[in-house]
């Protein structure tokens, strides 16, 4: 049975709708938490699958968060191994950062539903079926530049690099494509204060968007989620080289 790891910063983000296309292909799912659980075992090293989640912490900040470093050096390890990674909001910025790209504020909240703009090798990739012009759920003030060999996929007018790929094993979204709606409950709690103090943000308006868009986009997201799991390189040593720009 092929195991997957989710690293979580809080507990209220989850993997959401990808659980659905891991269990059909029997994947064992088991969480870690970053700040307390050993990000060194060598079982999450050595996972089929990691999964990085988000946070409301700076990929930059391990100063106060020291267990970023390793967090860093575990993501770093399995990319060069050519260890499947697929990276959340933080966990896209930490993936970045990994690879050697600068991490850093943006020009300000990029919360709530808005669609993307897929690139041409976005359109091309297992983030195709968001090219209808479905919105997806953004939530970050962070943003990075984009890894020198990755794949740009998609942006927003805001923020450039929304996605990117690196070779077929890594797959970094800036953006919350795996958000179900009553699980979005969670957050406007445990995010409360950012709510409160981003201008023309509100719980109410995020409930009634969030309860419009995230069922539309719920099979969107399987769909690509399911593209990517089915294309990453096979067990038995398929190679999977970062593709150039």
């Amino acid at each position: 049975m092929p195991t997957a790891i989710a690293i979580r910063h809080v507990a209220f983000e989850d993997i959401g709708t990808l659980a659905a296309p891991l269990a059909q292909r029997g994947f064992n799912l088991s969480y870690r938490d970053a700040a307390v659980d050993d990000l060194a075992a060598p079982e999450t090293g050595d996972a089929d699958l990691l999964v990085v989640l988000g946070g409301p912490i700076g990929a930059y900040e391990s100063e106060p968060y020291p267990f970023l470093h390793d967090e860093l050096r575990l993501i770093e390890r399995r990319l060069a191994a050519e260890k499947p990674v697929l990276g959340i909001c933080l966990g896209s910025q930490l993936m970045a950062s990994a690879l050697g790209a600068r991490v850093y504020p943006g020009t300000g909240k990029e919360i709530g539903w808005a669609p993307l703009t897929l690139t041409e090798a976005g359109r091309a990739s297992p983030l195709a079926p968001l090219d209808v012009g479905a919105p997806v759920l953004h939530w970050h003030g962070d943003t990075f530049d984009l890894p020198r060999g990755a794949v740009h996929l998609a942006a927003t007018d805001r923020y450039r690099h929304q996605a990117f790929a690196w070779g077929r094993h890594g797959l970094a979204l800036q953006f919350h494509l795996e958000v179900a709606a009553p699980g979005l409950e969670r957050w406007y709690i445990g995010h409360a204060v950012e709510i409160a103090t981003t201008r023309g943000l509100s719980v109410p308006v995020l409930r009634s968007e969030s309860e419009h868009w995230a069922p539309l986009l719920a099979p969107l997201a399987a769909q690509c989620f399911a593209a990517w799991l089915d294309g990453l390189p096979s067990a038995q040593g398929e190679k999977s080289s970062p593709q150039r720009r």
